[in-house]
């Protein structure tokens, strides 16, 4: 897989330029970042090439601003850069144009260098030539290593690697590497969890991964529309309606390409959807009019995990329940905890990714033991989806 790409096995950066686009769009509170997790994962590019003698300059976007705001500045992103690098990295007050090219220039090889926000000129999200070849001037090499902004066609994720030479920095390279084991030339048996709300935002998703495993779990209250559908009750819980039909197609097409669908055999009820609600486990078929389903039961949570007992790899996108509140965290987690164990073993090769999966897995406590979990929501669903993603076809090596 990763021989397709360019990396940074095939550039010499030693007193180069290279332009370096991480994702620093982080949760700040207070001018104080809460959760540095995309810095980590884009510390050991970063420090990579310094360490080689290349002079680093960092570019991202931050949050959804409308022209310059001060308020999404990247200032006090890049003081957490250089607390999570544990070595100094230097601030430019904008990101292209005399004030950034007079920071560059002022380079050493090693130095690292954060421009300002991308997103505080529309020629970013445009992808505009003249914006494009504005950043390109500051830089000789251009290393994408923002997987979670690669579904985009923007300048800084996309429109460089036509100005310059592209590669993909080590943290897209591992998740390139960890989606293909899943995906593109998995060890089978193949399984999939498909959890979450809703069918709507996942059809694409789930056309996709029937025609590339060989079972498909599907939990959340995705998985009431498919009870539905079977003719089952599922009393007050969320379901689309308007999706009943779609959902029995998807059970058709699974059954003809001899497919298997795993659904819940039992699940707990409650009136009401609050921390601590009374609760109780029932049978599906038993699902009463004032029940609302908010996590699958002990049966369902067995049958799961006798599938993960069968697979050699599983690919896992959304939660089985309403996770935040407990007790209705119990089916993620006791699924998360048992994959985690046949990982551990050998057994399993776990990928996980997606917003509310990571919150899910974490509340879990497997993320560390799983084999990849990406932090790209958008990006990592529409490589699920098998869409081309601009960022990443931008790297292959011709």
């Amino acid at each position: 897989m990763s021989q397709s790409f360019r990396t940074l096995d095939h550039v010499d950066v030693k007193g180069q330029r290279v332009l370096v686009r991480v994702d620093l769009n982080v949760p700040v509170e207070n001018g104080v970042v809460t959760d540095a997790t995309r810095i980590e994962r884009a510390a050991p590019a970063i420090t990579e090439i310094a360490d080689k003698g290349g002079k680093v300059i960092l570019l991202s976007h931050f949050g959804r601003p409308k022209g310059r705001d001060p308020k999404q500045s990247l200032k006090p992103v890049a003081a957490e850069v250089a607390r999570v690098l544990k070595r100094p990295v230097k601030f430019a007050d904008d990101c292209i144009g005399e004030v950034a090219e007079k920071a560059v220039a002022a380079m050493k090889p090693g130095d690292i260098l954060c421009l300002e926000n991308t997103r505080f000129y529309p020629g970013e999200e445009k992808n505009d030539p003249q914006f494009v070849a504005a950043l390109a001037k500051l830089g000789d090499v251009w290393v994408n290593d923002a997987f979670s902004a690669a579904h985009r066609a923007h300048a800084s994720t996309e429109g460089l690697g036509h100005l310059l030479p592209a590669y993909a920095g080590r943290s897209l390279q591992a998740e390139l590497e960890a989606l293909g084991k899943a995906l593109d030339h998995p060890t089978r048996p193949v399984a999939a969890i498909v959890g979450g709300a809703k069918i709507s935002s996942k059809l694409d998703l789930l056309g996709n991964l029937l025609q590339k495993v060989d079972v498909l779990i599907i939990g959340g209250a995705m998985a009431n529309t498919f009870l539905m559908a079977q003719g089952k009750s599922v009393g007050r819980s969320l379901v689309e309606r308007d999706l009943v039909d779609t959902a029995q197609k998807i059970m058709d097409e699974a059954k003809a390409a001899g497919r298997e669908i795993v659904l819940p055999v039992d699940a707990v009820v409650a009136e009401k959807l609050e921390a601590h609600a009374p609760s109780r486990v029932v049978a599906i078929d038993d699902v009463e009019d004032k029940d609302m389903i908010l996590d699958i039961g002990p049966r369902s949570i067995e049958q799961a995990v006798s599938v993960l007992a069968r697979v050699k790899t599983l690919v896992w996108n959304g939660p089985f329940g309403a996770f935040e509140i407990e007790p209705f965290d119990n089916g993620t987690v006791e699924v998360a905890e048992a994959a985690a164990e046949l990982t551990a073993a050998g057994k399993l090769v776990t990928v996980a990714g997606g917003g509310d999966t990571v919150a899910a897995l974490n509340v879990a406590g497997v993320v560390e033991r799983f084999t990849y979990v990406s932090a790209a929501g958008g990006a990592f669903l529409e490589w699920m989806e098998g869409k081309a993603l601009p960022g990443v076809e931008v790297l292959r090596a011709q």
